[in-house]
């Protein structure tokens, strides 16, 4: 089993990236890699150039991101961990595909669609096409799962497109075709100013969000503050429907807690978010103050973190090198 995904390096990370993303990666590292497989997981700093981007900025956020992975439990010894841009075999393999990809299927892309409604015409062409770094991304392991999220299935369903294509072309087996790795556990985490967004950092409100180097004292008001309803919890999910920042909250602490739903409620059915709040504001400063002093300690000695993204890339090299040597071969760039 081999698993590849990626996270652009777009600045500090919040708890729905930590309940959404990571700690499904840092979980799936130890059952993976117990077992013999490989884990690899990048910083999609390519990715990043799809959209205007400040040089400084750029490089500083890759830092950031490394050690917030890290600090939240991504272990170099156990992962490839490195940025993209280090390992130029992803530039090289895109664009070999960019001549497999076809126009319609990137014109389907449901993201695609949605900017070009609007602005599609201002957009790079590294948006439009990055869809085809990312086949790129994951082809060239020979990824056997990708995980994704819903917004994400389509972006692999068109990288397995390209691989039977090129398989078909050039008369190879170049490329397995990869599998989505969807987690069931896997929580969506909501703003905390409205429940029917994403949590996000892109929010204008710092309020809406809990931040990974928040202090405690800060979680705790965003908490007590986060937006609720009068109504007291029920005894089930199903009661929750219609209560999207309750459901939230609600959601949060089972994440937090690696507890169903139903299991959170049946400990606080009936009471209202005054007794609520105060044990998920514990429950979260207990979970992210670790992660905020790791990533404190890390960020103290950035050229170790810069170190680590090296000898990931190193080792990313060794693993690519073989595929794209064999994708040049096939359409007679090596003989």
């Amino acid at each position: 089993m081999r698993v590849v995904s990626g996270i652009q390096p777009t600045g500090n990370l919040h708890l729905g990236n930590y309940l959404g993303a990571i700690k499904q990666w840092v979980a799936m590292q130890d059952s993976v890699t117990s077992k013999g497989g490989d884990c690899l997981f990048f910083l999609a700093d390519l990715h990043a150039l799809t959209q205007p981007v400040v040089p400084e900025q750029l490089a500083a956020n890759t830092i950031e991101m490394a050690a917030a992975l890290i600090a939240s439990g991504i272990d170099p010894a156990k992962s490839i961990l490195f940025n993209q841009a280090r390992v130029p075999a992803h530039s090289e393999l895109a664009w070999i595909l960019n001549g497999t990809a076809r126009m319609g299927w990137l014109n389907r892309m449901t993201q695609w669609k949605d900017k070009a409604g609007k602005d599609g015409s201002s957009q790079s062409v590294g948006y439009f096409g990055y869809p085809v770094l990312q086949a790129a991304d994951v082809l060239l392991y020979k990824a056997s799962h990708v995980p994704v999220g819903d917004d994400q299935k389509q972006h692999l369903e068109l990288a397995r497109d390209i691989a039977t294509k090129f398989n078909t072309d050039f008369g190879v087996e170049l490329f397995p075709l990869p599998e989505p790795l969807i987690s069931t556990l896997a929580p969506r985490i909501m703003s905390l100013r409205d429940g029917s967004v994403k949590m996000s950092k892109s929010d204008p409100s710092d309020m809406s969000r809990i931040n990974l180097t928040d202090d405690d004292d800060l979680i705790v008001q965003k908490v007590k503050k986060a937006k609720t309803d009068p109504a007291p919890l029920p005894d089930n999910a199903a009661e929750l429907a219609d209560r999207p920042e309750a459901r939230n909250l609600v959601t949060v602490f089972a994440a937090l807690s690696d507890q169903k739903i139903d299991a959170v409620l049946a400990q606080f059915a009936g009471q209202g978010f005054g007794a609520f709040k105060p044990a998920l504001a514990d429950l979260t400063v207990a979970t992210l103050a670790p992660i905020r002093m790791r990533l404190a300690q890390l960020l103290d000695d950035r050229a170790a973190v810069g170190a680590a993204l090296v000898a990931g890339a190193a080792r990313a090299t060794a693993l690519s090198a073989p595929t794209l040597l064999a994708a040049q071969r096939a359409i007679g760039l090596q003989v």
